[in-house]
């Protein structure tokens, strides 16, 4: 059995996330992140508020944590290792920092300044993202580029899985939109709780200033292929791929394809939630899935993969 780990993106945090294992790791959730951070990331998540953990710059640093803390759990049980990792969005840095191209302290450095960057820019102007129901990639690059031509700025922002879309831009194009869905051959358009336009040139500025942290990381050789949002391929230089994916589409359903493409039969989403898994069904039907977000489910989960 070839199997793969997928790490959750901003929107999977929840207060009281994860308690176990972070009761279990300290040294990846307490004082020495906080020390980082700048605020105190295991309060925060235990007692909230929600809306304070939700905001860009203490969901990313805070899923990161966690689903690293996971990810160790799981990773001590197991004697095969992955074939190929992937995160969505944010996940792909907690995916690097698994395979070993980024140390944790590392990793949590540049979510913290990711966070905050693209916290900032969304600031900048009124903007946002809407998923679009309904309606394939051709369609969708269709009536962006139509928009575009008219002035807009409308981008492809999340390729998910067949038939899950998210596009993104100005307040004014979103509900250009919403308000011309029929005419333009959309069945709905769902307008996400997000702070900005994420995955779009809007966040150009978050880029820039998420440069210098990235030229200053050390990267290594990984243990196992990471593939990176922008390129939907196993990352040769994560600096550059880091940078690209806050201004490019994430194509996960291309990444997932070209995983199950590579022989991998297994998809396990280590994090909170079980998003990913639910876009591997959509995308790699018959894929067999896994879920680890506590403790007892890495034991479960490491013991079964192990014994194959």
């Amino acid at each position: 059995m070839k199997y793969a780990v997928l790490f959750p993106g901003q929107g999977s945090q929840s207060v009281g996330m994860c308690a176990d294992v972070r009761a279990a790791h300290p040294e990846l959730c307490g004082a020495r992140a906080n020390e980082v951070l700048g605020w105190d990331l295991d309060s925060l998540v235990s007692n909230g508020p929600g809306e304070l953990l939700t905001q860009t710059q203490h969901a990313q640093p805070a899923l990161f944590a966690v689903s690293f803390a996971l990810w160790t759990e799981f990773s001590s049980r197991i004697s095969n290792p992955p074939s190929a990792a992937a995160g969505h969005s944010l996940g792909e840095y907690t995916a690097l920092a698994a395979a070993g191209v980024l140390s944790y302290i590392d990793g949590l450095r540049l979510v913290s300044e990711r966070g905050r960057a693209m916290a900032t820019a969304a600031k900048l102007e009124p903007s946002g993202m809407a998923a679009l129901l309904g309606a394939d990639l051709d369609l969708v690059e269709s009536i962006v580029s139509d928009r575009r031509r008219a002035g807009g700025r409308l981008s492809v922002a999340n390729i998910n899985a067949p038939g899950q879309i998210v596009i993104a831009g100005g307040e004014d194009d979103l509900d250009w939109l919403d308000a011309n869905a029929r005419d333009l051959g959309v069945r709905r358009v769902i307008k996400l709780k997000v702070a900005g336009a994420f995955h779009s040139p809007f966040m150009a500025p978050a880029a820039k200033s998420l440069a210098a942290e990235l030229e200053a990381a050390q990267f290594a050789e990984g243990d196992f292929p990471v593939f990176a949002n922008a390129t939907a391929a196993p990352t040769l230089d994560p600096e550059a791929t880091l940078a690209q994916q806050l201004t490019a589409p994430v194509r996960f359903a291309e990444t997932l394809e070209h995983i199950a493409a590579s022989g991998v039969d297994t998809f396990v989403h280590i994090g909170p939630g079980d998003v990913t898994i639910g876009l591997v069904k959509r995308t790699v039907g018959d894929a067999n899935v896994r879920v680890v977000s506590s403790i007892e489910d890495a034991r479960a989960v490491a013991g079964e993969l192990s014994v194959h």
